[in-house]
């Protein structure tokens, strides 16, 4: 049975659905649409509307080229034209009051992604007793563009401005403004954690989840090298005037020609933050480890083998031989004892997988680490960690980048994941990690220890997840002895370099 509910927020009324105790509210905009002079800047207040708006349907979506053709058999988007696409979708339980409130901020490398895809269904969340939003922000060069003429980080700035929407307008729709857990996976990680760095975080947020995506911004110059290789593309200066006279869909030409062929593991042109404003004032791991975030309780995890959804579906996996596995272990400084200690944690790994495995660490797991590590010694709110492990036998993507979030939204049969896990991934699982996520939204504990002296890391696998203890320290351990080597004789020579 469905009914048409209706709310009121500041900036109006709102028409909704219900159905079967649950209501949406669709494409609700928390910002004015970022067109006209509004592009490139930061992100204004909604102009108020009269009568009663619909919000039955889902809205717009940021401008963004599709994946490529081997990444978009694997991953769905959607890609909606429109203007007013600073936009939220809430999901609520009917006559909710007070209920903890859970903000999802979706992935897709900064250049990808909308809050629009069924698989970001917030049915389960609302069942489950939460009211869920899920947030679309500016992405690309709409949204990632540095420029000396206008604001960095627009896109940040856009979560920012969400996440303040939430806690001024969440109790409308049920949701409690003092209890919202803001969630995301890969770039939205990325965003959170860099945001959990941000003086007054707690202002935005009061528990996060941090998914395959660890704290992390460059500087202005490097954050724009893609900036100014758009503008050489188009023969324009790297100003907001120029690229502000520019159509979107030329600009998102360019951008697919300079990010050709680039992923966030082998590198190339592509979208960061940018250090040096009051979104982001410095690196946000060095601001983290010196305490920036602490008081906000953290969950924070991967997949076990986040690089085969890239390394896999490309063939990369099967072609890193010698030649490039020394010049990979070059470029990333992959010393020798590094190198024997994940030989013997993954004796059986070929050349591609144990490339893939030693950079994701590096990249990813290290800081995560390092996160955790600090935070207990200082004594900050609860840190937890989570691996998801399942594998999916879907072309040997085994536990890949993306592939948890069918279990965290609960929605195994949405046709957005299938693709990911195919037709039998284990239901148990999905209720078990999702539950999980509802907790620690709720009550602010996912069910397991937090971090300790032990290392405590919940493997959620099938048929049976469980805590085991310091899991890949083996290998990890290495890692920390090189930088210890390195301060070691950074201080020998009177030098001070950076871990």
């Amino acid at each position: 049975m469905t009914s048409e509910p209706t709310v009121r927020i500041s900036g109006g009324r709102l028409s909704g659905t219900r159905e079967n105790g649950i209501d949406r509210y669709l494409g609700v905009p928390y910002a004015a649409a970022p067109v006209g002079q509004r592009r490139f800047a930061e992100p204004a207040p909604v102009p108020a509307w009269d009568g009663v708006r619909d919000a039955t349907v889902m809205g717009p979506t940021a401008p963004q080229n599709p994946y490529s053709a081997e990444t978009a058999r694997l991953l769905a988007n959607v890609v909606t034209p429109g203007e007013e696409y600073l936009n939220v979708n809430v999901w609520a339980p009917a006559g909710a009051r007070d209920r903890p409130v859970m903000v999802w901020v979706h992935g897709g490398s900064f250049a990808h992604g909308s809050n629009a895809l069924d698989g970001y269904d917030g049915t389960a969340f609302a069942r489950d007793g939460v009211v869920f939003v899920s947030v679309n922000y500016r992405l690309g060069s709409e949204g990632f563009s540095v420029f000396e003429d206008a604001p960095a980080n627009v896109g940040l700035r856009d979560v920012v401005a969400a996440l303040r929407w939430v806690r001024a307008e969440i109790a409308a729709f049920g949701g409690d403004p003092g209890t919202v857990t803001a969630f995301g996976e890969s770039a939205g990680a990325i965003a959170l954690g860099t945001l959990l760095a941000k003086p007054g975080a707690a202002e935005l947020f009061d528990r996060v989840v941090i998914q395959s995506g660890a704290p992390m911004a460059s500087t202005r110059k490097s954050a724009g090298r893609i900036t100014r290789k758009i503008a050489r593309k188009l023969g324009v200066a790297p100003t907001r005037a120029a690229f502000s006279g520019i159509p979107p869909e030329r600009l998102l030409a360019a951008e697919a020609a300079v990010m050709a062929g680039s992923t966030p593991l082998t590198g190339g042109a592509g979208y960061s933050a940018a250090i040096g404003d009051e979104i982001v004032p410095r690196r946000p791991l060095e601001a983290i480890l010196d305490g920036a975030g602490d008081p906000i309780p953290v969950l924070l995890g991967w997949t076990a083998e986040e690089y085969r959804l890239w390394f896999v579906p490309s063939g990369l996996i099967d072609r890193v031989g010698r030649l490039l596995f020394t010049a990979a272990r070059l470029r990333f400084r992959i010393g020798r004892r590094v190198l024997r200690a994940y030989r013997i944690a993954y004796p059986s790994a070929g050349r591609g997988e144990l490339f893939g495995t030693i950079v994701v660490d590096l990249l990813l797991r290290i800081p995560l680490h390092r996160t955790a590590d600090a935070r207990l010694a200082r004594g900050a709110a609860p840190t937890y960690v989570y691996e998801f492990a399942w594998q999916s036998q879907v072309e040997n993507l085994g536990a890949a980048h993306v592939m948890e979030l069918p279990f965290v939204f609960d929605r195994l049969s949405s046709p957005d994941w299938t693709p990911l896990t195919g037709p039998e991934a284990p239901q148990k699982l999905a209720e078990e990690m999702h539950a999980a996520w509802v907790a620690f939204a709720s009550t602010g504990d996912p069910g397991w220890r937090g971090w300790d002296g032990k290392r405590p890391t919940m493997v959620f696998d099938a048929p049976t997840s469980s805590v085991v203890d310091a899991p890949r320290d083996a290998q990890l351990k290495a890692w920390r002895r090189r930088v210890a080597d390195r301060k070691s004789h950074q201080e020998t020579r009177g030098g001070a370099g950076k871990p």
